[in-house]
């Protein structure tokens, strides 16, 4: 099953990676409609193809059970992205889980409704939580340590129910940590590998949250488009989770002096307390989908980081307001939902971020 010259919905499709999944699905003659609420994503990130006569974008939000359902009407396939962040967990669990998880049953009724032939369910590496046993494969423990993790493993056991009960072909793909071009760098939303470039860039300090061992398993996000599309185009991956991830563990330290590095810059790195409920260590096991697709990403993490660097910088300008953008704690500035009080932090940053 192909998905060339068909009709295809992404939802989240103005974001970091469903923005490079629409240029995948534009250059394979499919046509395309994007429903994006921007709340993350932007529609700067399809500006280079706003013009194509193969894409819609749709403001929507997936909250709206009756708008989708009208949206997906003669779609055939469905690449479900749309999500609220961890960071907003963080002091915004609500809205987090409404999204997240209402809305993701919400895509997938409508999907059902309107026959789409498959839809694939972008989880997250969230799910498992801290990695106490490396790598992770598939069917690893499930200890998620925020409300975004738990939602996200919501949303893989709703879709696997609607395969298995017949509904709708549903295939699972767990991306691991991407990065790349339009990775996002601002405000809550900011990434900490676009940080360090940024910040890099300008001389300054690059700042790390806890004591930089935390790991995490970095994927280009070209490489990860490419997998989630081919998992959608395999008959045998329909009813199943796979990790897309290269299965390399690199620590935040190692990230940071490897931008100092390629920058070639002398920025020095500091440590500020860890970030509330981090995962520590993240190193995920691609031999399922190797298996599955004879190959897994493949790009080296200096090659990716020499490719956003690259990108950043004839992009993104080192303006006042930009740098004034990065704040030091991403999720510090957000408004705290009224019941939390001062929980949100207290206890919690026994973990580096």
């Amino acid at each position: 099953m192909l998905v060339r010259n068909s009709r295809v919905v992404v939802t989240g499709g103005a974001g970091f990676i469903g923005s490079h999944l629409v240029d995948l699905l534009l250059g394979r003659s499919n046509e395309v409609t994007v429903i994006d609420d921007f709340s993350s994503g932007s529609p700067a990130n399809l500006a280079h193809v706003e013009n194509h006569k193969g894409l819609r974008v749709v403001e929507a939000d997936i909250r709206r059970e009756d708008l989708l359902s009208e949206l997906m009407r003669g779609a055939d396939f469905v690449f479900h992205l749309a999500t609220r962040s961890v960071r907003l967990s963080l002091v915004q669990p609500t809205v987090v889980h409404e999204v997240n998880t209402t809305g993701t049953l919400n895509v997938l009724k409508a999907a059902a409704q309107a026959r789409v032939r498959r839809l694939l369910y972008c989880s997250s590496s969230e799910v498992n939580g801290t990695a106490d046993v490396v790598p992770m494969p598939e069917d690893y423990h499930f200890r998620p340590e925020t409300i975004y993790g738990a939602s996200k493993l919501a949303g893989e056991y709703y879709s696997l129910v609607f395969h298995r009960s017949g509904w709708l072909q549903t295939v699972i793909a767990r991306p691991h940590n991407n990065y790349g071009p339009r990775e996002h760098y601002i405000g809550f939303k900011g990434e900490v590998i676009p940080r360090f470039i940024l910040w890099a860039r300008a001389g300054k300090p690059l700042t790390i949250y806890g004591d930089g061992r935390q790991t995490r398993d970095f994927t280009y996000v070209t490489e990860t488009v490419d997998y989630l599309v081919r998992l959608m185009e395999c008959d045998s991956a329909v009813g199943q989770v796979f990790n897309v991830c290269r299965g390399e563990e690199v620590s935040i330290r190692e990230i940071a002096e490897r931008i100092v590095r390629l920058t070639g810059e002398r920025s020095e790195i500091v440590h500020l307390p860890g970030r509330p409920n981090d995962v520590l260590r993240l190193f995920g096991d691609p031999t399922k989908m190797r298996g599955r697709l004879g190959s897994s990403p493949r790009i080296s993490i200096d090659d990716g980081l020499q490719r956003t660097i690259e990108w950043f910088q004839g992009h993104v300008a080192l303006t006042p307001e930009v740098m004034d953008s990065l704040p030091i704690a991403t999720w510090a500035r957000d408004t705290v939902e009224s019941w939390m009080g001062d929980l949100s932090s207290q206890g919690h940053a026994r973990r580096a971020g």
